[in-house]
């Protein structure tokens, strides 16, 4: 049987699905307070700065994928407007649960759906932009799931991936101070569960970086991309054009 990472640990990849999964059904809860802790709110400004470079408007057609309490989603709810359509997926239900009450309590009703990024259920060139924040990273087969969102992609549509990635050499002794001491101790203390947060970093550093991640997209389909890298590197937002 073939084998990939969870974190720096090689499991069957039959196994790693049920281990993520595992890992937010444990945080799900307390996934909003800890996203604005372990990044003191940046993670509202990278996510704000996705939805600015998605560009939708009135009646586009956006797929959120891993979209776990529904940021992105309730942001380009407001973007594409009635005559528009927003779809909220994630494999994890815990997640989705949360962000669909999340949502509901903000008063917008989504399509919302159990899914796996490696068998998406739409048809082909459907969806005018897809997005997946802070999930690419746990995806068994990222080449898989990359092919899969180019096929549901029209035509020059946009795929977005905002994920962490490699930070500037100058930052990295303090970045890897950060992950693996406080993280795993602040989500002890916040979501009574430092595995969660130390399989956060290993998964981090096991991602492609920027040029990697790049020609894993150009391989998946997509004529063109680019990346944009924020705060030094610990987040790279890469926009691929579906031709």
């Amino acid at each position: 049987m073939s084998t990939t990472h969870f974190g720096f640990e090689n499991v069957d990849e039959s196994e790693k699905a049920r281990r993520v999964r595992g890992v937010f059904d444990s945080v799900a809860t307390r996934y909003d307070l800890m996203n604005d802790l372990m990044s003191m709110g940046l993670h509202r400004a990278w996510k704000a700065y996705t939805v600015m470079v998605a560009n939708v408007g009135e009646g586009s057609r956006v797929l959120d994928i891993a979209g776990g309490t529904g940021d992105l989603a309730l942001a380009f709810a407001k973007k594409v407007g009635a005559s528009g359509q927003v779809v909220h997926t994630d494999i994890n239900e815990a997640m989705l649960r949360t962000g669909r009450d999340r949502l509901l309590d903000a008063g917008v009703s989504l399509p919302t759906m159990v899914c796996d990024a490696e068998k998406l259920p739409f048809p082909d060139n459907h969806f005018d932009v897809v997005t997946v924040a802070f999930g690419l990273r746990n995806m068994t087969h990222k080449d898989v799931a990359l092919k899969e969102m180019n096929r549901v992609l029209k035509p020059h549509g946009k795929l977005l991936v905002l994920e962490f990635s490699q930070v500037a050499k100058p930052l990295k002794k303090a970045y890897d101070w950060y992950s693996f001491k406080v993280l795993p101790r602040l989500g002890k203390a916040v979501a009574g569960d430092d595995a969660s947060y130390r399989y956060l970093a290993e998964s981090i550093r096991m991602h492609p970086g920027q040029e990697a991640l790049k020609t894993l997209m150009k391989e998946g389909g997509f004529g063109h991309v680019d990346y944009h890298n924020m705060t030094g590197g610990v987040v790279a937002l890469h926009v691929g054009i579906k031709c």
